[in-house]
């Protein structure tokens, strides 16, 4: 039997600048907060969690003074900023360049499109976090589309311009656009801010996953990017299965199989792979 690990999977950059901060205060004798989960992912919340990492959510920020709390890769909005700085917090900003980068374009346009009396739109999920911190920048004003039946909130005689969420699939993201600018009869600025890091996954996995028999997409049961991924493997390979951990595999998927893949999401870590390729090494010979 053939196991193979996609060297392409596993944590994207800002996760793992994230991660990696964590792991440094800690070392350093900080006890770390964390707003919200600093990945989608359990079993990589869970270990740095015994490593002694905090999760808060923002419910709790009323009540949470004077600690270190960190603001994970997705970003938040200023009036998180706000209340942590407030009650007298020390924040670790780990928001990822590229998210932070596009807050501050977001800031400036709707600064602009204002002034002309225009819309800002958003090509997201609504209730993600990257999205909550990146419509904060506008006061909450943008409008948030995340399929063709959200378009009705666009006024299509005034002028619109268009951003991305980092994390969502660009064929999607062109759709949407195409839907817009057909429909409007004013003027329509799109701005690609789709990060290619996790889009460039895309072609890859689809090439990947048929060089074998069978394949194990390793995502947290949470990760919006693990969902897209999972069904972009399944499209090019059926015999792909959706696992969060070593212990969900099903030995009958695999009892015939001669090559294995193995791949993840931009939020799955790279021991969790390397932990699911181990139990079926283990349990091979039993």
């Amino acid at each position: 039997m053939h196991i193979e690990i996609d060297n392409k999977s596993g944590f994207c950059f800002g996760v793992q600048r994230a991660i990696n901060k964590v792991e440094e205060l800690i070392q350093e004798g900080e006890q770390v907060h964390c707003l919200g989960d600093i990945v989608h992912n359990h079993e990589e919340v869970m270990r740095l969690s015994q490593l002694g990492m905090h999760t808060i959510q923002t419910n709790d920020l009323a009540h949470t003074s004077r600690q270190t709390v960190l603001v994970r890769s997705h970003g938040e909005p200023p009036s998180t900023f706000e209340k942590l700085k407030t009650n007298q917090n020390k924040t670790i900003d780990a928001t990822c360049p590229v998210v932070s980068k596009l807050q501050n374009r977001i800031k400036k346009s709707y600064g602009q499109s204002s002034q002309k009396n225009g819309q800002l739109v958003i090509y997201g999920k609504k209730e993600h976090p990257e999205v909550i911190g990146l419509n904060g920048q506008t006061g909450n004003q943008a409008i948030v589309v995340t399929n063709s039946n959200d378009l009705e909130e666009i006024d299509f005689t005034r002028p619109i311009e268009i951003y991305s969420q980092t994390t969502m699939p660009l064929d999607g993201f062109e759709a949407i656009t195409k839907q817009i600018k057909e429909q409007a009869t004013n003027e329509v600025i799109v701005h690609d801010t789709i990060c290619r890091q996790v889009a460039g996954r895309v072609p890859h996995l689809k090439i990947f996953v048929k060089k074998f028999d069978v394949v194990l997409f390793v995502s947290g049961k949470k990760s919006s990017n693990g969902k897209s991924l999972f069904e972009v493997c399944r499209k090019s390979n059926p015999n792909t299965y959706f696992i969060s951990s070593p212990n969900e595999v099903n030995a009958k998927w695999i009892e015939n199989a001669d090559k294995i893949g193995i791949c993840g999401a931009t939020s799955t870590p790279q021991w969790l792979m390397e932990k699911v390729k181990e139990h079926i090494e283990n349990n091979e010979h039993k």
